[in-house]
């Protein structure tokens, strides 16, 4: 085989370990900042561990806000509101603090309040991310408190358009955090589901990298050893939430899913965006329920890769067994088994293809899906016919 001319980028600063949020305000400091604007959701703004998080920055001299308006599936005006906050308050960089929506709005906002374009204009296609002043990005620390996205270690965020409800992947390279925080104590307080979906969505970013057919050696080697991470770990995170090494492990494992889709992702990922653009539906979860429907639909393309992987997870049967693997997984953390489950119905499935195909995640599917194929696909998953 003839290798073809890749980029291959591993670049982040991660500091991991428990209690290493305490280290936060020193963060700042080494990348330049001085007055940072937190930028998380309403829900986690409010508790107790957010607070005392802003206490310890205002101790050691930061002049630290906090912004939380930010919807579980971002949109533009969480953009600008942020952009706004951002200017009013002269900061100078952002600590994006929580869950994907957190992590990709903190991200959006460093990226747009020095701009004078939209965000839409940053979409990642072609060069579209050289339209930026890169002068004006500011610098990011990121600190996630779910392991799932990993966003903290990518240089993208996912907005929904206000028009056509589709998830729009907003690129730049200057985006990537400076530092990301993996602290295990900051995730114990997530709920059972949400540690779950969270999970599943971790476990298709490996998946889908591994499976993608293009060439990226390192990504498939992280992907495949984040595998075994999500094997060994989520189901103790998620029945024994304050296990600090199975919520360390499964940040770690997340961090890794997001280093390794730079090899692509595939249908998973090409019918989560549209179903959670219309129907506000969590993203994670939406993988979760997708994931062995497009495994069956990919089978005479990865058959043999997930054999390999089954082999290193130590799954008996080859494909069958990986597959068998993934739907006691998913029953075992309380995984719903179709997408009728979370009240997605069969009515708008001609959107959804059209949508589908045209996903960016559906260029590093091993197989390129037709819109009437992927219609087809959808509808399984909606109705459950595996």
């Amino acid at each position: 085989m003839t290798i073809p001319n890749r980029n291959l980028n591993f670049p982040t600063a991660i500091k991991y370990g428990a209690g290493r949020i305490r280290e936060l305000a020193d963060f700042c400091r080494a990348s330049g900042i001085e007055r940072p604007l937190l930028v998380t959701d309403p829900g986690l703004a409010a508790m107790p561990m957010v607070k005392a998080i802003v206490e310890d920055v205002k101790k050691s001299g930061l002049g630290i806000a906090v912004f939380a308006d930010v919807r579980p599936n971002p949109v533009e005006s969480n953009i600008t509101d942020g952009v706004r906050a951002f200017k009013a308050g002269n900061h100078d960089g952002v600590i994006a603090f929580g869950g994907g929506s957190g992590l990709d709005i903190g991200k959006m906002i460093a990226l747009m309040h020095g701009q004078s374009i939209s965000v839409f204009d940053l979409e990642d296609i072609g060069d579209w991310w050289t339209r930026a002043d890169a002068s004006k990005i500011a610098p990011i620390i990121a600190v996630p408190t779910t392991a799932g996205t990993g966003s903290e270690v990518g240089r993208a965020g996912v907005v929904t358009h206000p028009d056509t409800h589709e998830k729009k992947i907003i690129f730049h390279p200057a985006i990537m955090p400076r530092v990301s925080i993996l602290d295990p104590e900051l995730t114990v307080a997530l709920p059972a589901k949400l540690t779950a979906a969270t999970g599943m969505d971790a476990l298709s970013h490996n998946l889908e990298a591994y499976c993608a057919p293009f060439y990226h050696p390192l990504a498939k080697g992280v992907a495949l050893e984040g595998m075994r991470l999500i094997k060994e770990n989520l189901v103790k995170a998620v029945k024994k939430p304050k296990d600090l090494d199975a919520r360390g492990n499964m940040l770690v494992a997340s961090a890794m899913g997001a280093t390794a889709f730079q090899a692509g992702l595939g249908a998973m990922h090409a019918l989560a965006h549209p179903f959670g653009g219309l129907y506000d539906a969590h993203h994670g979860l939406l993988n979760a329920i997708l994931m062995p429907y497009v495994l069956k639909a990919n089978r005479k393309k990865i058959e043999k890769d997930i054999e390999r992987a089954a082999a290193y997870l130590g799954i008996k049967g080859g494909f069958n067994g990986f597959l068998k693997w993934i739907l006691a997984l998913r029953k075992e953390i309380g995984i719903p088994h179709k997408l009728s489950d979370i009240g997605i119905d069969s009515k708008r499935l001609d959107e959804i293809a059209a949508m589908a195909v045209k996903d960016p995640s559906a260029g590093g599917n091993p197989i390129q899906f037709s819109v009437k194929q992927y219609k087809a696909l959808a509808k399984k998953a909606v109705v459950g016919d595996l």
